[in-house]
């Protein structure tokens, strides 16, 4: 009995999959992208209500917790413990002034703490 297809050849079959792994692997880039352009253009208007204050302030309260207890990790264990009950009542600050937003539509954002952000990008200058 003969097959009802004919025979599929290596290369054809190679292409084929190819294909396939090339579309799935593309997508989710194409949609993070989207994602992050998303998130600049939300980034780049100004919270109005307070509800967006809020929203804001507890998700900055959120990532400095998470970048201070990051940053304690890489302290010796005598020196971490201090660490983290600081970043700990910092965050506990941020979500009470957070709340503040709620309850007092004038309330705004008023303590800027530290300095310049660090950058995670090396740049080494690379002389002729």
């Amino acid at each position: 009995m003969r097959p009802l297809t004919p025979p599929i050849s290596p290369t054809s079959f190679m292409v084929a999959i190819a294909l396939v792994v090339g579309v799935f692997s593309a997508s989710p880039t194409a949609a993070h992208a989207q994602g992050d352009e998303a998130s600049l253009q939300r980034g780049a208007v100004a919270d109005i209500t307070p509800q967006q204050r809020y929203n804001t302030a507890i998700r900055e309260a959120g990532g400095g917790m998470k970048v201070a207890l990051e940053e304690c990790r890489t302290l010796a264990a005598a020196e971490r413990r201090p660490c983290e009950a600081q970043a700990r009542a910092r965050y506990q600050a941020d979500m009470a002034a957070a709340k503040e937003f709620l309850r007092n539509p004038n309330a705004r954002p008023v303590n800027v703490i530290g300095g310049h952000i660090r950058g995670t990008e090396s740049t080494y200058v690379v002389k002729p």
